[in-house]
């Protein structure tokens, strides 16, 4: 008897227990259901407005500054240097000394040729006298002629022989670092400094041939510079070379710049535009609004539904040309037309949001603006 009391006294408690386990998953049951029923919180987000700009279409490349005229200036003959007439930096003039290099052995050989110089040429006039009185013959005239003639071109060649000994500048333009010392022995060939013509300055880089027709001399160019991230140098082409690089496929080009302040040196390496000669018109959004994947470019455009509710709906585009953080909108979406503008990763297809902030400068649907340096895929 006492077995069977126990035995219904577990079985009552296994059924509250059991009982009471029921009821809760049905109530955690019947709050999830309540939970689904209602609509999901929107999501804030920062929307943009696609609108037209005016964009210039532009081939960029990269390239490599040289200076106009820049030589390596050297000795033509040895010699000791006596006078070093520049510094380190300095703005040169065409004609300007540099260095001299000792010379009074050559000063004294040139003296004592103008002497003989100048005796030759008195010989030469007493003969030209005694000519007409047959006082000499006609062959003893010429070799009085031939060696003063002779002795005046010794003259002249121990001249530009001491000419070399001062070194001047060729062009205008501004010197490096010095690379001799008062004193010193230069042996023929001796560098001494560098010298470029700085302004203005040539910009050298390469295009694809099948890139021919978009360069020509005339054409505007634009050029960036890792010393100055925040300045825009122009200029136009000036040549294009006849040929093509057989190895690379490639088309060299030059074009020139303005250089007024100097700020560009030669050797700088260059980021290259050639502004083509007209403007498109274009829809463009930041390339932070795009999600790029291997299905498809898209954004998530913003709508109102059936119920008048602002959701985010997933739009595929199609996109053309890249400008920096601008990209261009070709097909999916049209001028006007509001999407939202950061963190793509948080929302999907028609998720509810709620539009905290417009994105800064781009509130207006006409707003144009003319962009200088589009890059055209090749």
């Amino acid at each position: 008897m006492k077995t069977f009391v126990r035995l219904i006294i577990v079985i009552l408690v296994l059924a509250v227990v059991l009982g009471g386990i029921f009821g809760w998953k049905y109530v955690q049951q019947q709050q999830s259901e309540a939970q689904r029923a209602q609509a999901p919180p929107s999501t804030p987000v920062e929307t943009v407005r696609i609108q037209p700009q005016s964009w210039r279409a532009a081939l960029t490349s990269v390239g490599s500054l040289r200076a106009i005229n820049g030589v390596e200036v050297a000795n033509e003959v040895p010699g000791v240097v006596s006078q070093v007439a520049f510094e380190s930096g300095q703005r040169v003039s065409q004609g300007d000394v540099l260095i001299r290099l000792e010379d009074s052995v050559d000063r004294a050989a040139l003296a004592a040729l103008e002497a003989r110089a100048r005796l030759a040429n008195e010989t030469f006039q007493r003969y030209a006298d005694l000519l007409p009185r047959n006082a000499i013959s006609q062959s003893q005239y010429d070799e009085a002629r031939a060696n003063y003639q002779a002795a005046q071109a010794d003259v002249e060649q121990q001249r530009a022989q001491l000419a070399k000994k001062t070194i001047r500048a060729p062009f205008e333009g501004v010197v490096g670092l010095r690379q001799v010392d008062l004193g010193e022995y230069l042996s023929v060939g001796t560098s001494i400094v560098d010298l470029n013509m700085l302004d203005p300055i040539h910009v050298d880089y390469s295009v694809p041939e099948r890139q021919l027709e978009r360069v020509a001399p005339g054409r505007a160019v634009e050029v960036r510079v890792a010393a100055y991230p925040d300045r825009l140098f122009t200029g136009e082409t000036l040549a294009v070379a006849p040929s093509v690089n057989a190895s690379s496929r490639t088309l060299d080009v030059r074009a020139r710049l303005d250089n007024a302040d100097h700020a560009l040196r030669p050797g700088m390496f260059a980021d290259v535009s050639t502004l083509a000669p007209e403007t498109r018109e274009v829809l463009t959004l930041p390339r932070t609004a795009l999600s790029f994947n291997t299905y498809g470019d898209f954004v998530f455009q913003v709508v109102e539904d059936d119920q008048g509710q602002t959701i985010a709906s997933r739009q595929q585009v199609t996109t053309g040309s890249v400008r920096g953080d601008e990209i261009e909108i070709l097909d999916g979406l049209e001028a006007g037309d509001r999407v939202v503008a950061t963190g793509l990763l948080r929302l999907r297809d028609g998720q509810p949001v709620s539009v905290t902030e417009q994105a800064q400068g781009r509130d207006s649907a006409d707003k144009t603006r003319t962009v200088r340096d589009e890059k055209v895929e090749g």
